[in-house]
């Protein structure tokens, strides 16, 4: 992307979407995102490893609750930009006729999402934030894709540790889900080992759009609650899990 100031998008601070654009090799991103990007992959080389694995196992988690577990219908909250291997083009694999919802609350990141995803009938992107969780599951009905009495699978990938504490709202979403419903997390953890370079990484975010919480596994476990964790080898080799720990935690966990 042109690192010229289109209309509505402050290009002089660094985006935690774009910057996630940039470590997948995607063009949507600008100056002040890549010198960002530089800053986290000097403290943590592993990163853009890091970012790419996440994004496998979203993949995985999508294919595997379409092909496995009979979801037909995704919320995916904080979505950023539309990238490479979508979650609506990895459910269609499964079906075509797969709903995905996007969600995100930065509403330039809605705008132009919208316009990469015109034209697709099964998809929408509505503004919203996980910070007021009804108004969320409102708008995601709203659009006539999702059957809130249904089983559904919610993803929350990479975005929770943007926020401070959202236990409280989370547990308002997990409450919402129909039975057989899915929770879908990746989370940067914290190693006491790095944690010189997390304070890093926490830096070059707090001069961004967002701070960033990484928290311990236990900690990214009680989102989830009383939902039934899967096994994460399905979604990921166990080699990939160890090399990653250093970084990040995912999970996929089913309500009864």
């Amino acid at each position: 992307m042109s690192d010229r100031n289109p209309y509505g998008i402050d290009v002089s601070t660094a985006n935690v979407a774009r910057i996630y654009d940039y470590m997948l090799g995607g063009k949507d991103n600008f100056a002040a995102d890549r010198a960002a990007a530089g800053q986290i992959l000097k403290a943590f080389p592993e990163s853009r490893e890091g970012v790419q694995l996440n994004r496998e196992f979203l993949g995985n988690a999508v294919r595997h609750l379409a092909a496995e577990e009979g979801i037909r219908q995704f919320v995916d909250i904080g979505a950023g930009l539309p990238t490479q291997k979508n979650v609506h083009q990895v459910a269609h694999e499964t079906d075509p006729a797969a709903r995905t919802v996007y969600v995100d609350n930065d509403p330039v990141v809605c705008v132009h999402g919208r316009a990469l995803l015109a034209g697709a009938p099964t998809v929408a992107m509505v503004e919203g934030d996980l910070r007021a969780p009804e108004d969320v599951w409102a708008k995601a009905a709203e659009t006539g894709l999702i059957d809130r009495e249904e089983p559904v699978a919610v993803l929350m990938v990479a975005i929770l540790h943007f926020l401070d504490d959202p236990y409280t709202e989370v547990a308002k979403v997990r409450e919402m889900l129909a039975p057989g419903s899915f929770l879908v997390i990746t989370h940067l953890s914290m190693a006491e080992r790095r944690a010189k370079d997390t304070d890093t990484v926490k830096g070059v975010y707090s001069r961004a759009n967002s701070g960033v919480v990484p928290r311990t596994v236990d900690e990214i476990k009680h989102f989830f609650g009383d939902f039934e964790l899967l096994d994460n080898t399905t979604f990921i080799s166990p080699g990939a899990l160890e090399r990653m720990a250093i970084l990040g935690w995912g999970g996929v966990g089913r309500k009864r």
